[in-house]
Formats: C-alpha cells, structure tokens, sequence
C-alpha cells in the first residue's frame, strides 16, 4: 500500500509530508426543506454550497449517491439520526432529486472551480452510475463490510477512503484484507458514529492507534461541533479531515445539525494551515472501540446479501446476481462480508428478487 496517494489528475496528495487533504462533506445538505424542490433548485442549492466550500479553503466536495434498488429493502425503518423521516422514501427522494445529469453538472462545475468532486456510492449501482466521473471513493461507516460494492470500486483502481465508526477492529481488518489482496490504495478514517458527537466522546487517540497498525495514510471524520477536534486530530497525525458542511445548522434534513457553516470552515482550515496549538483535555484512548451511541446503528445500516434477480436452480452465483441490502436487521440473508464465500457455489433451488441468499440454497 502507498503512504501516499495522489488524486488524480490534480496537484493533491494525501500523506504525511503533505498538506492535510480537508473534505467539505455535502452529502445530501443541497436538500434544506421538508417540501420537495425541483432538481433544478437542487442543483442551484448544491452549486452554492461547492462555491462557498470551495471559499472556505476545502480541498474537496463529496456528495452521497442512492440508487434505492439495490441499497435498502421495502421495509419502514426510521434511522436514530434523523426522526421524522423513514429511511426508505429520505433514500428515493435523494434518488429522485440526482440523475446522472444532476452529477455530471455538479463535476464540470467542480472543476471549473479547481475543487476535487467525489461522493459516497450507497450501493454498487450507485457506485457504477457515478464511476466515470470520480477520482476517487470514499466508504460510509455503516459499508465497510459491503463486500459488494467494495469489490467493483476495487475493479476500479481508484483509491478509496473509507471510515470506521460502528465498526470493531475484526471488522477493520476484514476490510483491509479484503481490499489489499485487490491490490487498492486505502485511507482509514477514524470516526465516531454519533450525530453529534461530545468531543469527550472522540477518542482521538485512535488515530494514533490506527497509525500503528496499518501502513496507509490515517484521517478523521469529525461529527463533533465546532473545530477544536479535527484541529487537535491533525496535531496528533491525521492527513486527512472530513467535516460535514452546510450554510445553516437550521435547516431541515438528516445532517444539517452536525454541519459546520462556512465561517467555521473556515477557520478551522486557517487553524489547520498555520499548525494552531489547541489545548483538549481527552484524547481517550489509543485503541478501537465501539461507544454504546453508535451500536444502534449497526442492525439498520449494515446490509445481508439478497438476489439481484430471478436465480434458477443449479446456477452458478456470479457477482452480479447479488446486491448488498439494508437493513440486515429484517433481510434474512448472510452478512454482505460472505460475499466471497458465495461466489461460485450453485444454487440448490430457485430464488426470486429480493430472496435472501443463504448457505441453505447453495451447494
């Protein structure tokens, strides 16, 4: 694996003797209103806030990308981090307010702007619908173990950078395996699945941990108020800061609370450039652990392999006879990590859309 990793065709590389690589994650803040929009006032709405992150010193943008079919299963389940809105229609409004034309816009002004566009694929199709326009992918929390997905970014070779809330260290170490022996060039953020989360509550020595244990660069993703963290995170080592971005905390929708405005941005990324002493009180401990806060979360966003299509009997299981479904808590299908485990075994009897791919149907 590479300590350092160059993007693309731009002048930014992420690794030690390098600049911090700072992310402004816009994830799906260009929806601000309960009411539905037009996908021309999002696309308005998301161009302003690439202009004003792109003012506030952001190396890059990412967005997020659904495509519901093979991300989340007909069930009604509403997430701990944002009530009020039930998981399955918040991912088809997002779907809905993107088409391909909505991303290919968003890149062109990018580059216009000299900012480096990326996104997090929720699925393999979303991954595939917005391949030909990213240098790189970045893996939310909640896939890690989305073997899947991982697996045709892999085909890719693009670096990815994924994060590691919720996950335990078995976890981790299942991912990067599973992405070494596919001969990809990774960054592991540290991350603490909480929405927001209490600075006490970072355990910032993680990175130092991670640092240890695994020879590739180490960032953080910060969902934490304010900027004494991920400043404090990039004195202790981090090379790469992700922070949700948003132009109010007000408005409606899943992250806006847990973004930074501009202002902020800011000044953390002067804090971050000129190297500011900031004096925190908790760096916890230098080791991986999971708080009782983001267990909650690994039943809902963890997936299970599903069929991706009408499967007759005795066919041998390719990879694109299977999605990676949310949320494992209800699908009945293996862990999406069996992936590999499942490929090329025959099916023992027929499987319509949606069945749950288990050992028992397989050879």
């Amino acid at each position: 694996m590479k300590k350092n990793l160059k993007i693309g065709n731009s002048n930014a590389v992420i690794g030690d003797k390098y600049p911090v690589f700072i992310i402004a994650e816009l994830g799906k803040n260009f929806i601000q209103t309960e009411e539905k929009k037009s996908i021309e006032e999002y696309l308005e709405n998301a161009k302003q806030l690439i202009r004003t992150a792109k003012e506030s010193d952001a190396d890059a943008v990412k967005f997020q990308t659904h495509v519901l079919e093979d991300e989340f299963l007909d069930v009604d389940v509403t997430s701990p981090h944002f009530v009020g809105s039930d998981r399955k229609r918040w991912i088809k409004r997002n779907e809905d307010a993107t088409p391909i034309e909505f991303w290919q816009e968003l890149k062109k002004y990018c580059d216009k702007l000299d900012i480096i566009f990326f996104s997090t694929p929720m699925s393999r199709k979303a991954a595939e619908k917005i391949n030909g326009l990213v240098d790189l992918w970045k893996v939310g929390s909640g896939d890690i173990l989305d073997f899947v997905t991982l697996d045709y970014m892999a085909s890719t070779k693009k670096p990815i950078i994924f994060s590691s809330g919720m996950s335990t260290l078995e976890e981790i170490d299942k991912t990067v395996d599973f992405l070494e022996k596919r001969n990809v060039d990774m960054v592991l953020l540290h991350c603490v699945s909480k929405y927001p989360c209490p600075p006490e509550e970072l355990n910032l020595n993680t990175i130092k941990f991670f640092q240890e244990r695994y020879e590739m660069p180490i960032g953080f993703s910060d969902h934490s108020i304010g900027y004494d963290s991920a400043v404090a995170a990039t004195q202790i080592g981090a090379t790469v800061i992700e922070k949700h971005f948003s132009l109010s905390r007000d408005l409606w929708g899943a992250d806006h609370k847990v973004s930074m405005t501009p202002e902020e941005f800011k000044a953390m990324v002067n804090k971050v450039r000129n190297k500011v002493e900031v004096g925190l009180k908790e760096y916890g401990e230098k080791a991986k652990i999971i708080q009782d806060g983001e267990a909650v979360f690994r039943p809902l966003f963890r997936k299970s392999l599903m069929a991706s299509q009408d499967i007759p009997t005795g066919t041998e299981i390719t990879p694109e006879m299977l999605f990676a479904m949310r949320p494992q808590k209800y699908a009945g299908g293996l862990p999406s990590e069996e992936y590999k485990n499942v490929l090329g075994k025959k099916t023992i009897k027929e499987l319509k859309k949606y069945d749950p791919i288990i050992f028992d149907v397989l050879e």
